[in-house]
Protein backbone atom coordinates (compact mmCIF):
# COMPACT_ATOMS: atom_id res chain seq x y z
CA UNK A 1 0.00 0.00 0.00
CA UNK A 2 1.38 3.83 -0.52
CA UNK A 3 -1.31 5.23 2.27
CA UNK A 4 -0.91 7.41 5.19
CA UNK A 5 -2.28 6.36 8.64
CA UNK A 6 -3.96 9.13 11.34
CA UNK A 7 -1.39 8.82 13.60
CA UNK A 8 1.22 9.65 11.49
CA UNK A 9 -1.25 12.82 10.11
CA UNK A 10 -1.26 13.94 13.34
CA UNK A 11 2.84 13.64 14.37
CA UNK A 12 3.03 16.04 10.95
CA UNK A 13 0.79 18.50 12.41
CA UNK A 14 2.38 18.18 15.99
CA UNK A 15 5.57 20.14 13.82
CA UNK A 16 4.29 22.26 11.52
CA UNK A 17 1.16 23.99 13.33
CA UNK A 18 2.86 26.37 15.58
CA UNK A 19 0.12 26.26 17.67
CA UNK A 20 -3.36 24.76 18.83
CA UNK A 21 -5.40 26.74 20.61
CA UNK A 22 -8.62 26.99 21.33
CA UNK A 23 -9.80 29.56 18.58
CA UNK A 24 -8.19 27.08 16.13
CA UNK A 25 -10.11 24.67 16.90
CA UNK A 26 -13.53 26.27 16.69
CA UNK A 27 -12.53 27.79 13.84
CA UNK A 28 -11.59 24.42 11.79
CA UNK A 29 -14.69 23.05 13.23
CA UNK A 30 -16.76 25.62 11.79
CA UNK A 31 -15.58 25.21 8.69
CA UNK A 32 -16.78 21.86 8.40
CA UNK A 33 -19.85 23.30 9.78
CA UNK A 34 -20.54 25.48 7.04
CA UNK A 35 -20.43 22.47 4.20
CA UNK A 36 -22.62 20.12 6.75
CA UNK A 37 -25.07 23.16 6.87
CA UNK A 38 -24.75 23.56 2.86
CA UNK A 39 -25.34 20.08 2.37
CA UNK A 40 -28.54 19.66 4.24
CA UNK A 41 -29.31 22.80 2.47
CA UNK A 42 -29.22 20.91 -1.13
CA UNK A 43 -26.13 23.19 -1.93
CA UNK A 44 -23.14 20.63 -1.19
CA UNK A 45 -21.70 20.86 -4.38
CA UNK A 46 -21.70 24.79 -4.30
CA UNK A 47 -18.80 24.98 -1.97
CA UNK A 48 -15.05 24.19 -2.13
CA UNK A 49 -13.14 22.39 0.60
CA UNK A 50 -10.11 25.23 2.11
CA UNK A 51 -7.31 25.45 0.30
CA UNK A 52 -4.36 28.07 -0.20
CA UNK A 53 -3.69 31.25 -2.32
CA UNK A 54 -0.29 32.76 -2.84
CA UNK A 55 1.64 35.11 -4.14
CA UNK A 56 5.08 36.00 -4.67
CA UNK A 57 7.67 37.90 -2.09
CA UNK A 58 10.89 40.03 -2.97
CA UNK A 59 10.93 39.83 -6.54
CA UNK A 60 8.28 41.54 -8.48
CA UNK A 61 6.44 41.80 -4.73
CA UNK A 62 2.56 40.65 -4.78
CA UNK A 63 2.28 40.80 -9.01
CA UNK A 64 2.05 36.76 -8.94
CA UNK A 65 -0.90 35.18 -7.64
CA UNK A 66 -2.20 31.03 -7.37
CA UNK A 67 -4.49 29.40 -5.68
CA UNK A 68 -4.05 25.57 -4.70
CA UNK A 69 -7.30 23.21 -3.89
CA UNK A 70 -5.90 19.79 -2.39
CA UNK A 71 -7.98 16.56 -2.77
CA UNK A 72 -8.30 15.34 0.86
CA UNK A 73 -6.02 12.19 2.03
CA UNK A 74 -8.31 9.78 3.51
CA UNK A 75 -6.46 7.61 5.98
CA UNK A 76 -5.12 4.16 4.96
CA UNK A 77 -5.90 4.71 1.77
CA UNK A 78 -3.70 4.49 -1.77
CA UNK A 79 -2.81 7.27 -3.48
CA UNK A 80 0.13 6.87 -6.37
CA UNK A 81 -2.31 7.79 -9.65
CA UNK A 82 -2.11 11.20 -10.99
CA UNK A 83 -5.71 13.14 -11.09
CA UNK A 84 -7.56 13.41 -14.31
CA UNK A 85 -10.28 16.53 -14.89
CA UNK A 86 -13.18 13.99 -14.10
CA UNK A 87 -11.48 14.14 -10.55
CA UNK A 88 -11.89 17.15 -10.44
CA UNK A 89 -15.70 18.60 -8.79
CA UNK A 90 -17.94 20.04 -11.03
CA UNK A 91 -18.02 23.60 -8.82
CA UNK A 92 -14.67 23.47 -8.49
CA UNK A 93 -14.10 23.75 -12.63
CA UNK A 94 -16.05 26.72 -12.70
CA UNK A 95 -15.24 28.65 -9.24
CA UNK A 96 -11.34 28.39 -10.78
CA UNK A 97 -12.27 29.52 -14.27
CA UNK A 98 -13.66 33.27 -12.50
CA UNK A 99 -10.33 33.24 -10.47
CA UNK A 100 -8.09 33.08 -13.65
CA UNK A 101 -10.27 36.10 -15.62
CA UNK A 102 -8.61 37.67 -12.80
CA UNK A 103 -5.27 36.71 -13.22
CA UNK A 104 -5.02 33.98 -10.21
CA UNK A 105 -3.73 30.87 -11.55
CA UNK A 106 -6.04 27.83 -9.44
CA UNK A 107 -4.59 24.18 -8.99
CA UNK A 108 -6.10 20.84 -8.18
CA UNK A 109 -3.60 18.79 -6.37
CA UNK A 110 -3.89 15.32 -5.61
CA UNK A 111 -1.29 14.16 -3.28
CA UNK A 112 1.25 10.94 -4.53
CA UNK A 113 2.66 8.89 -1.44
CA UNK A 114 5.74 6.82 -2.35
CA UNK A 115 6.15 4.85 0.64
CA UNK A 116 3.53 4.27 2.93
CA UNK A 117 3.36 6.32 6.45
CA UNK A 118 6.02 7.99 5.65
CA UNK A 119 4.85 11.71 5.12
CA UNK A 120 7.91 13.22 4.10
CA UNK A 121 7.52 10.38 0.81
CA UNK A 122 4.55 12.61 -0.45
CA UNK A 123 4.64 14.75 -3.69
CA UNK A 124 1.85 16.12 -5.40
CA UNK A 125 0.39 16.04 -8.79
CA UNK A 126 -1.32 19.11 -10.09
CA UNK A 127 -3.71 20.40 -12.57
CA UNK A 128 -4.28 23.69 -13.42
CA UNK A 129 -8.12 24.26 -13.88
CA UNK A 130 -10.22 27.54 -15.15
CA UNK A 131 -8.33 27.07 -18.19
CA UNK A 132 -9.89 27.00 -22.31
CA UNK A 133 -7.82 23.81 -23.08
CA UNK A 134 -7.07 20.34 -21.07
CA UNK A 135 -4.80 20.37 -18.45
CA UNK A 136 -1.99 18.24 -18.00
CA UNK A 137 -0.61 16.58 -14.76
CA UNK A 138 2.48 18.73 -13.55
CA UNK A 139 4.29 18.80 -9.99
CA UNK A 140 3.52 20.98 -7.18
CA UNK A 141 7.12 22.92 -8.23
CA UNK A 142 4.86 23.76 -11.82
CA UNK A 143 2.22 25.95 -10.04
CA UNK A 144 4.84 28.73 -8.74
CA UNK A 145 6.86 29.16 -11.72
CA UNK A 146 6.83 33.32 -11.53
CA UNK A 147 7.81 32.77 -8.61
CA UNK A 148 11.10 33.23 -6.56
CA UNK A 149 13.01 29.93 -6.05
CA UNK A 150 13.56 29.27 -2.46
CA UNK A 151 17.69 29.48 -2.20
CA UNK A 152 18.32 27.77 1.23
CA UNK A 153 16.69 24.85 3.26
CA UNK A 154 13.84 26.20 6.26
CA UNK A 155 12.59 24.12 8.57
CA UNK A 156 8.67 24.19 8.40
CA UNK A 157 8.56 21.37 10.70
CA UNK A 158 10.26 22.59 13.73
CA UNK A 159 7.13 22.58 16.33
CA UNK A 160 6.18 20.74 19.30
CA UNK A 161 2.50 21.67 19.42
CA UNK A 162 -0.14 19.62 21.34
CA UNK A 163 -2.81 18.47 19.06
CA UNK A 164 -4.79 15.60 20.95
CA UNK A 165 -7.17 18.20 21.43
CA UNK A 166 -8.26 18.20 17.11
CA UNK A 167 -10.82 15.48 16.84
CA UNK A 168 -9.67 12.60 14.30
CA UNK A 169 -12.76 13.53 11.62
CA UNK A 170 -10.68 17.15 10.85
CA UNK A 171 -7.08 15.43 10.72
CA UNK A 172 -6.94 14.22 7.32
CA UNK A 173 -8.24 17.61 6.28
CA UNK A 174 -6.32 19.89 8.12
CA UNK A 175 -3.20 17.46 7.66
CA UNK A 176 -3.52 17.47 3.77
CA UNK A 177 -3.71 21.59 3.78
CA UNK A 178 -0.81 21.83 5.82
CA UNK A 179 1.76 19.15 3.91
CA UNK A 180 0.64 21.05 0.56
CA UNK A 181 1.37 24.40 1.79
CA UNK A 182 4.45 23.48 3.24
CA UNK A 183 5.53 21.54 -0.20
CA UNK A 184 4.96 24.99 -1.33
CA UNK A 185 6.66 26.90 0.96
CA UNK A 186 9.76 24.50 0.74
CA UNK A 187 9.59 25.23 -3.27
CA UNK A 188 9.04 29.44 -3.53
CA UNK A 189 9.28 32.83 -1.37
CA UNK A 190 5.38 33.17 -0.94
CA UNK A 191 3.32 34.98 0.91
CA UNK A 192 0.47 32.40 1.65
CA UNK A 193 -2.80 32.07 3.62
CA UNK A 194 -5.77 29.80 4.02
CA UNK A 195 -8.61 29.48 1.95
CA UNK A 196 -11.67 28.70 4.13
CA UNK A 197 -13.68 27.62 1.06
CA UNK A 198 -14.92 29.33 -2.29
CA UNK A 199 -19.02 29.38 -2.89
CA UNK A 200 -20.36 29.16 -6.04
CA UNK A 201 -23.52 31.55 -5.68
CA UNK A 202 -26.45 32.34 -8.58
CA UNK A 203 -24.80 35.26 -9.49
CA UNK A 204 -21.20 35.04 -8.11
CA UNK A 205 -17.93 33.50 -6.73
CA UNK A 206 -17.55 33.75 -3.63
CA UNK A 207 -14.26 33.54 -1.32
CA UNK A 208 -16.06 32.44 2.13
CA UNK A 209 -14.16 33.48 5.90
CA UNK A 210 -15.63 31.29 8.12
CA UNK A 211 -15.63 31.69 12.01
CA UNK A 212 -17.19 30.62 14.82
CA UNK A 213 -18.47 33.75 17.20
CA UNK A 214 -19.91 35.11 20.18
CA UNK A 215 -20.78 38.37 19.60
CA UNK A 216 -19.66 41.17 21.92
CA UNK A 217 -21.24 44.39 22.92
CA UNK A 218 -20.30 48.02 23.15
CA UNK A 219 -22.19 51.29 23.89
CA UNK A 220 -21.22 52.82 20.61
CA UNK A 221 -22.02 49.73 18.33
CA UNK A 222 -24.02 47.46 20.13
CA UNK A 223 -23.67 43.70 19.08
CA UNK A 224 -20.92 43.41 16.85
CA UNK A 225 -18.71 40.05 16.01
CA UNK A 226 -15.12 40.96 15.22
CA UNK A 227 -12.66 40.14 12.33
CA UNK A 228 -9.05 39.98 12.81
CA UNK A 229 -7.12 42.52 10.57
CA UNK A 230 -5.25 39.47 8.78
CA UNK A 231 -8.63 38.42 7.05
CA UNK A 232 -10.06 41.53 6.80
CA UNK A 233 -7.17 42.39 4.25
CA UNK A 234 -7.71 39.27 2.64
CA UNK A 235 -11.09 39.89 1.61
CA UNK A 236 -9.96 43.58 0.56
CA UNK A 237 -7.59 41.33 -1.96
CA UNK A 238 -10.61 39.96 -3.10
CA UNK A 239 -12.27 43.44 -4.04
CA UNK A 240 -9.61 44.62 -5.46
CA UNK A 241 -9.88 41.82 -8.00
CA UNK A 242 -13.64 42.55 -8.23
CA UNK A 243 -15.58 41.61 -11.26
CA UNK A 244 -17.29 38.85 -10.63
CA UNK A 245 -15.02 38.09 -7.55
CA UNK A 246 -16.94 39.09 -4.30
CA UNK A 247 -16.10 37.70 -0.63
CA UNK A 248 -18.38 36.77 1.97
CA UNK A 249 -17.38 36.80 5.75
CA UNK A 250 -19.82 33.87 7.39
CA UNK A 251 -20.46 33.39 11.34
CA UNK A 252 -21.55 30.57 13.32
CA UNK A 253 -22.83 32.22 15.80
CA UNK A 254 -22.60 30.57 19.83
CA UNK A 255 -23.91 32.39 22.80
CA UNK A 256 -20.92 32.38 24.60
CA UNK A 257 -16.82 31.57 24.51
CA UNK A 258 -17.28 28.48 27.02
CA UNK A 259 -20.11 26.34 26.45
CA UNK A 260 -20.50 27.67 22.68
CA UNK A 261 -23.99 26.86 22.24
CA UNK A 262 -25.23 27.25 18.90
CA UNK A 263 -27.62 30.18 17.70
CA UNK A 264 -27.19 30.80 14.08
CA UNK A 265 -25.17 30.96 10.43
CA UNK A 266 -25.25 35.12 9.38
CA UNK A 267 -23.63 36.35 6.47
CA UNK A 268 -22.32 40.19 5.16
CA UNK A 269 -20.97 40.78 2.11
CA UNK A 270 -17.65 42.37 1.91
CA UNK A 271 -18.73 45.62 0.34
CA UNK A 272 -21.48 46.11 3.18
CA UNK A 273 -18.75 45.06 5.61
CA UNK A 274 -16.31 47.40 4.64
CA UNK A 275 -18.93 50.22 5.03
CA UNK A 276 -19.63 49.60 8.54
CA UNK A 277 -16.62 48.12 9.77
CA UNK A 278 -15.20 50.55 12.91
CA UNK A 279 -12.41 52.29 11.49
CA UNK A 280 -10.43 51.58 15.19
CA UNK A 281 -9.09 48.12 14.86
CA UNK A 282 -9.50 46.49 18.51
CA UNK A 283 -7.04 44.45 20.81
CA UNK A 284 -8.33 40.72 20.62
CA UNK A 285 -7.27 37.36 22.41
CA UNK A 286 -5.22 34.73 20.79
CA UNK A 287 -5.65 34.51 17.25
CA UNK A 288 -5.53 30.92 15.43
CA UNK A 289 -1.63 31.46 14.97
CA UNK A 290 -1.22 31.61 18.61
CA UNK A 291 -0.04 35.50 18.57
CA UNK A 292 -2.50 38.73 19.93
CA UNK A 293 -4.66 39.40 17.48
CA UNK A 294 -6.03 42.85 16.46
CA UNK A 295 -9.65 42.55 15.41
CA UNK A 296 -12.02 44.84 13.29
CA UNK A 297 -15.38 45.08 14.83
CA UNK A 298 -18.72 44.96 12.36
CA UNK A 299 -21.91 45.29 14.08
CA UNK A 300 -24.05 42.03 13.94
CA UNK A 301 -27.70 44.54 13.03
CA UNK A 302 -25.28 44.58 9.66
CA UNK A 303 -25.07 40.86 9.16
CA UNK A 304 -28.03 38.85 7.57
CA UNK A 305 -29.17 35.15 8.27
CA UNK A 306 -27.76 32.62 6.02
CA UNK A 307 -29.90 30.88 5.05
CA UNK A 308 -31.71 29.50 1.29
CA UNK A 309 -33.17 33.28 0.85
CA UNK A 310 -29.88 34.61 1.07
CA UNK A 311 -28.14 32.11 -0.84
CA UNK A 312 -30.31 32.28 -4.01
CA UNK A 313 -29.66 35.95 -3.95
CA UNK A 314 -25.98 35.58 -4.04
Amino acid sequence: MSSINLDEMKAYLGKSLSSVNRNKIHGIKAEVAFREYLTTLGYADRVSVGGWIARNTYEDYGHHIVALFPETIIPDTNYTAAPTVGDVPIGLHTICSTMHQLGVKSYYSRPLVDVMDDTSSISWSTLQLGVPFTPENSPLNITGAAFTPRSRNYNFLRYNSDVSELPDSIIPEEFTKEHLRVSFQNEFMAEISDIDGIFWGERHTYPVEIKEKSAARDNDMGEWFGLDVGPFVKLAFYAAKKENLHSIFVVREVDNTEERNFIGWWYITFDTLAQYAGWTPRGGGPSMGGGRSAVVRIPKSAFSPFNIEAIQSL
